[in-house]
């Protein structure tokens, strides 16, 4: 598997300090398991964050241990070790929540050619996550973002004004990106995708059914 599009290094930086939101840290997560690139990154980055925080003087402490300093063991970890997929083609870290077939999920229409599956949280959490099957050849609406937008291909690729996606690639996409995706004329695509605000449709026809799909 070529992987060539990464998450932003801002992106792996929340990671590794434990501060991204449920939504996004399991996209990440089912990345990571597929690039050995970004588990470099990751256990390069923890390990500095880690020696950082050695080098603080002790303090009594009233509540529970900033991440970092739990995070000692996984930065060595994640050199030595590569994660082991789950048999199916669905992640392991998501396997645990939808199954590990893609062929098995319960999808609800969105609109012709675009359907969806969302993925439930706690109440707590910044952010949504969300499974979306589009058709062979079918392109979404033009859209950008009231927040960010982390997309990993699971199946099947796209493309955009950004570039071609295929599996294991990361979309990274800032609030102030806007794009149309085209689904791959043969396999269609699948996609994990978090965001942490509703997208923003220049199509009218897309504003109007905004309420009804979740989007």
């Amino acid at each position: 598997m070529k992987i060539s599009h990464h998450p932003a290094p801002e992106s792996l930086m929340s990671c590794s300090a434990g501060s991204m939101p449920e939504a996004f840290a399991a996209v990440m997560s089912c990345h990571i398991e597929q690039c050995p690139a970004c588990r470099k990154e990751l256990g390069f980055m923890e390990a500095i964050g880690v020696a950082m925080f050695d080098r603080l003087d002790a303090a009594a402490i009233m509540r529970p241990a900033p991440v970092m300093a739990l995070r000692g063991l996984e930065a060595d970890v994640l050199e030595q070790k590569t994660p082991t997929r789950a048999s199916g083609d669905v992640p392991s870290p998501l396997a645990s929540v939808i199954g590990s077939a893609l062929d098995d999920i319960s999808w609800k229409r969105v609109s012709p050619g675009v359907a969806q599956h969302v993925i439930k949280l706690p109440s707590t959490n910044r952010g949504e996550l969300r499974l979306v099957k589009v058709s062979p050849g079918q392109a979404l609406p033009e859209h950008a973002h009231n927040g960010s937008e982390l997309t990993l291909i699971l199946r099947g690729s796209y493309r955009d004004s950004t570039g071609h996606y295929q599996v294991g690639d990361v979309a990274d996409m800032c609030s102030d990106a806007a794009h149309s995706p085209i689904a791959d004329p043969v396999e269609g695509c699948i996609c994990l995708v978090a965001t942490d605000g509703k997208l923003k449709f220049k199509s009218v026809v897309a504003r109007l059914v905004q309420p009804f799909t979740g989007f």
